[in-house]
């Protein structure tokens, strides 16, 4: 039986050079593209994510007042630190950094906190100096818990990881959704057929590229598919080219413009809560992207992983942006385009990092209109849904114990999205939790395996104990020739 060649070892510390010497080839992850398929595999990532950047900037400046200048220079700002937290989880320094590709910007997940932040501050300028401050101090003490928070990793067998990864493409179903309706839910024409029609577009053209073509045009299917349906809109009126002529050229960061940082305890608290429920979702997403690239997540490299998450939300405030995350949705694309190599990411970083010194650039991306980005999100998202699917292959479905374990989760985590207003009588801090379906079904899932697979006479001798291999595989002692199968 032939044997797959030996990538690099899962094991390898991130402050340890990998051995890629006789006997080894050096892991798809690690690999160095041409600059030009970097460069627009890179654009890709950027694409993807960009709504995703731009928008907790964009609600949170407008809910203070800002002007159109310092909500673009906001925006910019939170653009720029995104960049400098993919650099350090995709090249790393030390201990720090995944070494995975994977995409670093603003989570969500903060904008209701830093909402109520501003809704509560008097006087509106202090209210980005406390936010922050806030994001300050939940980046510094998350680095700290990180490598304790990382030791939860055994408790992610494919029982729950392939759940929560389903949960995350199912999630994130819905922001697509609302892109292809329009970018404006007030507007006359949301949801219009013009706007459905422009989604649908896209999605065909993302299809008919990835089913015809070969090589690297079909690896950059979703790029093509934004470009030419951003083309195919100009006649529709919906493509709107004023933010490139309004942009400056030029626009740097500056440190502490709006002011140095406020410490107000109940901001910190809150915004505490915020970084315990994005390290879980980073743990997941960690988990999500090691099985698709085929180099599982450990221990040391989900520590890293948070590490980077957290330095990066610890620093981003300094140049004005907010609290930093692995972003789920890039996932997707690294699943349908087999394209495994963080340089091709880092090379995204790099692309951000431009966009936060240029304005005029970042504007160009602005360009693409929300219903094209829908199209395409259709099948970023449905990816990570069905890699989700995969994993859950290897989860033993055979026994009931694991069929409740899935079938709770799922309805858990699918609450905030089936019922949006379920919560809506708990404290406003505890919805921060109970309204992110990825990290309440996480959490029902490890608890579950817990209950059935740990705890008590009820564990099987065939449970998993690994996070990511399926229970005929611990029958008997791991050997090399089954580690180097799993890559």
């Amino acid at each position: 039986m032939a044997t797959k060649p030996r990538f690099t070892k899962q094991g390898t510390t991130p402050d340890e050079p990998e051995d890629v010497g006789a006997g080894h080839t050096k892991h798809p992850v690690d690999e160095k593209l041409p600059p030009l398929k970097m460069a627009t595999t890179g654009l890709q990532h950027v694409a993807a994510m960009y709504a995703g950047v731009v928008a907790p900037p964009l609600i949170v400046g407008a809910a203070i007042g800002l002007s159109p200048k310092d909500l673009t220079f906001l925006t910019g700002a939170c653009l720029f630190t995104a960049g400098l937290a993919t650099f350090l989880q995709t090249l790393g320094i030390w201990k720090i950094g995944a070494r995975l590709p994977f995409v670093n910007g603003v989570t969500f997940a903060g904008v209701a906190p830093m909402l109520a932040v501003v809704g509560s501050t008097k006087d509106k300028d202090d209210a980005l100096p406390i936010i922050f401050g806030a994001v300050i101090v939940a980046g510094v003490l998350g680095f700290i818990a990180a490598p304790f928070f990382s030791k939860l990793v055994r408790f992610f067998p494919p029982v729950v990881t392939g759940t929560v990864i389903t949960l995350i493409g199912v999630s994130l179903m819905p922001v697509a959704f609302g892109w292809a309706q329009g970018p404006d839910a007030k507007a006359p024409d949301y949801g219009s057929m013009k706007n459905l029609a422009l989604a649908g577009i896209t999605l065909v053209i993302v299809l008919v590229v990835r089913r015809f073509t070969t090589g690297f045009v079909k690896q950059i299917a979703v790029l093509l598919g934004l470009v030419i349906g951003t083309v195919v809109a100009i006649p529709f009126g919906a493509t709107d080219f004023s933010p490139v002529g309004q942009a400056d050229i030029v626009g740097f960061p500056t440190p502490f413009h709006f002011g140095a940082p406020q410490f107000a305890g109940a901001a910190i608290v809150s915004l505490c809560v915020v970084m315990v429920v994005s390290m879980t979702e980073s743990t997941a997403d960690m988990l999500a992207l090691g099985e698709i690239v085929d180099r599982p997540a450990d221990e040391k490299t989900i520590a890293a992983g948070l590490r980077a998450d957290t330095l990066g939300t610890a620093i981003s405030p300094l140049f004005n942006g907010f609290m930093c995350s692995a972003f789920a949705q890039n996932i997707g694309l690294v699943a349908m385009t087999k394209i495994r190599s963080r340089f091709v990411v880092a090379a995204g970083g790099g692309f951000l990092v431009l966009m936060g010194l240029c304005p005029m650039a970042a504007s160009l991306i602005a360009v693409v209109p929300r219903p094209v980005l829908g199209g395409a999100g259709v099948v970023l998202f449905g990816s990570v849904a069905a890699s989700g699917i995969q994993t859950l292959v290897k989860a033993n479905l055979d026994k009931d114990n694991n069929v409740l374990i899935v079938a709770v989760s799922l309805a858990v985590g699918l609450i905030p999205i089936a019922v949006p207003e379920f919560y809506h009588a708990f404290p406003e801090n505890a919805k921060i939790i109970l309204d992110s379906g990825i990290s309440t079904g996480c959490v029902a899932a490890v608890v579950l395996n817990l209950l059935f697979n740990h705890i008590g006479k009820g564990r099987d001798a065939d449970d998993v104990t690994h996070p990511m291999e399926g229970g005929s595989d611990i029958a008997g002692p791991r050997t090399e020739a089954t580690t180097a199968g799993a890559h």
